[in-house]
């Protein structure tokens, strides 16, 4: 029987999952953006997909997510645990993964993109099956770090379980619309993936022992993204003013 505090548990637990899944749902965004229009969705859906998947499954296994937790060898002056060598390994992953792909939106040559496209339809987009592994291994590093939220945060395992449920189901429904969204707009894929660098580098200090607080990660990833999209206003109204202007014409 659900009692208020499992309820207040609920909803809160499925706020703060839904807020942690934008990483998820960011990266999956920018990863599938670089596959053929068909398999775009059956990768996305698979994606999100497997990170409930490994949540419900970590979940399932706390004793063996709290022994994470503990120290295994000491280095560098202080103890490190499975957690940290896990978040520090996703963190570097992720900040070479950004890196490359800024790199190849701002320095790609169009000109062999399109002639490598016209040699060989394979060489113009990435296996599916590589996009997933890496989707699958930061699903894994957003995953833990998603589950020992939920274990300080409720009590009870159906709780946390249904939590996610809920939060995923939102993904669900929102990543194709964000996807399609951060592909209509450059700018807003550069700034998505600023913002995967910006985890990259929170998830690696988080590995060494340096807490920092997700709030302030959020605060400025929503400042960001709430000047951008004044920018994308301000220059849709300019366009429109001066079509307006040469049709008057």
């Amino acid at each position: 029987m659900l009692t208020f505090e499992s309820i207040t548990s609920l909803v809160t637990l499925t706020a703060m999952e839904t807020v942690l899944g934008i990483d998820n749902i960011i990266f999956i965004a920018i990863l599938v953006g670089r596959l053929p229009m068909a398999q775009r969705e059956k990768i996305r859906r698979l994606g999100i997909t497997l990170a409930l998947a490994i949540r419900v499954l970590l979940l399932l296994s706390i004793s063996w997510i709290m022994s994470l937790t503990q120290p295994w060898f000491d280095a560098f002056g202080r103890s490190f645990s499975g957690r940290d060598l896990i978040l520090l390994g996703g963190g570097l992953f992720l900040l070479a993964k950004s890196t490359f792909e800024i790199h190849h939106k701002l320095e790609g040559d169009p000109e062999v993109h399109l002639h490598h496209a016209e040699q060989s339809p394979r060489m113009r987009h990435p296996g599916a099956g590589a996009m997933l592994f890496q989707i699958l291994l930061l699903d894994l590093v957003f995953s833990l770090d998603s589950v020992i939220t939920a274990v300080g945060m409720a009590n009870e395992v159906p709780v946390m379980i249904a939590a996610m449920l809920i939060s995923m189901l939102i993904m669900l429904l929102s990543a194709k619309g964000i996807g399609e969204f951060v592909e209509r707009h450059p700018t807003i894929k550069m700034l998505a993936l600023s913002f995967l660098l910006m985890i990259g580098v929170m998830l690696v200090g988080e590995g060494m022992g340096a807490h920092i607080p997700k709030g302030y990660i959020y605060f400025a990833m929503a400042f960001s993204l709430g000047v951008e999209m004044l920018n994308l206003r301000y220059r849709a109204k300019s366009a429109s003013q001066r079509r307006e202007t040469s049709s008057s014409k």
